[in-house]
C-alpha cells in the first residue's frame, strides 16, 4: 500500500479567523493562525481546552465555516471545495463508527461513497485491515471489538481510500494510558509507511512531543509557537509556553544590563547571572511580573543541580529547603521551597543528591543558563 501514496502535498494557512456569533456577543475562537506544512509532516496542534486548536482542524476539514482568511492545499483553494471534495481522513475521538456494519463494511464505507468497484474495494480493505492487524476481525461488528480495535477501525476508514491528508481530533482521549501510548505509536508508524501529512489535536503534551515532527502551540485562539517539540521545549518563545510544556522553574530577576538578546540579571538574594539570553513576552503576560522585578527566569527540572546547604560552591545559587524527594526510576524529582522562586521548584537529578534528606536546607542553581523573559512594552 505504501506504494501508491499521495503525491507530496503542501499545506499553507494564512491568516485564518474564525469568530461565533452568540448570545452574548461575537467570540472570537481563532485569530489570525499562519502555518506552513511540508509533505509528510506529522503536525500536532496542542493547548488546552478551549484553545482553538480544533476549531482549526474543522475550518481545514471543511466542518466548520471560516470567517476570513485562507487555506491551501497544492496551491488550491479549499474555500472552494465541500469536505468531501478536499480528499481527507478524518479520525474522530467517538470512533464514529456504524454499530450495524462489519469491520469490513465500516473499513469499505468512505470507497463506497465515492463509486469505487468491489475489486478495488475489496483490494483496498483487505491491505488496509492487514496492516493495522485487524485482518482477522472483518466480520465482526463493533460491539464485538475492545475500544482499541474500533480506533484501528477508525484510521483504516479514514486511510482506505488514499486520503491526501489525514487529520485527528483527540483520537486517543477514549483509551486507557498504556493504550494510548501503544496507538500514538501505531499511528506515528502508519503516518510514516503511508508517507501521508497528519495533522493531529491533542492536549497531552507527552503525546505530542513523542509523535510530532512539528508543533503549534495555542492558547486562547492565538498560533503561540511553532516548531520541532525539541525546540519548543528548550527555546520557548512565550512564557505561556515555557510553562504549558513540560515543567518549568521560574525565578523574579531584576536585569541589570542589556545588550541585545543578553542580560545580565541579578535574583532575590543578590546572586548574578551574566550574559543569559533574553526575549521578550506576550504582550498579554504582564500579570505574570511582579514589580519591582523586572524579569523570570525561567529553567527546566533537568538542567539544574542542588546540594546540601553546607556545601560551598563558587557558582550563583539559591536557598531552599527540600519538601520532598521523589524516587522514579531514572531520575529522582526534588520539590523544593524557595522564597526566591516563584512557586515550588521542582529538580530532577540523575541520582539522589549526598546528605540530602526532606525538611533539609538545600542550595541549587542552573546547569548551564535559564532563559530570561522581559516585560513586553506597554
Amino acid at each position: 500500500m505504501a506504494s501508491s501514496s499521495p503525491a507530496p502535498a503542501q499545506l499553507s494557512v494564512r491568516d485564518l479567523t474564525k469568530i461565533f456569533e452568540t448570545p452574548e456577543g461575537p467570540a472570537t475562537a481563532v485569530r489570525n493562525a499562519s502555518f506552513d506544512i511540508a509533505p509528510y509532516t506529522f503536525f500536532t496542534m496542542l493547548g488546552p481546552s478551549g484553545c482553538g486548536k480544533t476549531t482549526t482542524l474543522r475550518m481545514i476539514a471543511g466542518l466548520e465555516t471560516i470567517t476570513s482568511g485562507q487555506i491551501l492545499f497544492n496551491g488550491e483553494d479549499f474555500r472552494r471545495k465541500s469536505a468531501f471534495e478536499r480528499n481527507i481522513g478524518m479520525v474522530f475521538q467517538s470512533y464514529a463508527l456504524f454499530p450495524h456494519m462489519t469491520v469490513f463494511e465500516n473499513a469499505a464505507y468512505g470507497l463506497r461513497l465515492r463509486g469505487a468497484d468491489e475489486a478495488m474495494i475489496r483490494q483496498r480493505v483487505t491491505e488496509t485491515l492487514a496492516m493495522l492487524r485487524l485482518d482477522g476481525l472483518a466480520q465482526r461488528y463493533p460491539a464485538d471489538l475492545s475500544g482499541g480495535q474500533q480506533q484501528r477501525v477508525s484510521i483504516g476508514r479514514a486511510l482506505v481510500y488514499h486520503p491526501g491528508m489525514l487529520l485527528l481530533d483527540e483520537p486517543l482521549a477514549n483509551l486507557d494510558a498504556k493504550l494510548r501510548v501503544e496507538m500514538r505509536d501505531e499511528i506515528r508508524r502508519l503516518q510514516k509507511t503511508l508517507g501521508v501529512m497528519a495533522l493531529y489535536v491533542t492536549h497531552d503534551q507527552e503525546e505530542a512531543m513523542a509523535i510530532s515532527d512539528v508543533i503549534g502551540v495555542f492558547s486562547k485562539g492565538q498560533l503561540m509557537q511553532l516548531g520541532a517539540p525539541y525546540e519548543i521545549y528548550s527555546a520557548p518563545t512565550s512564557l505561556f509556553v515555557a510553562d504549558f510544556i513540560g515543567k518549568a522553574n521560574f525565578f523574579p530577576v531584576d536585569i541589570e544590563t542589556s545588550d541585545k538578546d543578553r542580560s545580565a540579571v541579578v535574583a532575590r538574594g543578590g546572586s548574578r547571572f551574566p550574559g543569559v539570553r533574553t526575549i521578550t513576552a506576550a504582550r498579554d503576560e504582564s500579570s505574570w511580573f511582579c514589580k519591582p522585578e523586572a524579569a523570570l527566569m525561567m529553567s527546566r527540572p533537568e538542567k539544574m543541580w542542588l546540594s546540601a546547604a553546607s556545601e560551598r560552591l563558587d557558582e550563583p545559587a539559591f536557598a531552599g529547603r527540600a519538601v520532598r524527594i521523589q524516587f522514579l526510576g531514572s531520575f529522582v524529582r526534588y520539590l523544593v521551597e524557595s522564597g526566591q522562586a516563584r512557586g515550588e521548584v521542582i529538580i530532577d537529578l540523575p541520582a539522589f543528591a549526598p546528605g540530602v534528606s526532606e525538611g533539609d536546607d538545600v542550595r541549587f542553581g542552573l546547569v548551564g543558563e535559564g532563559l530570561v523573559f522581559k516585560e513586553a512594552s506597554q
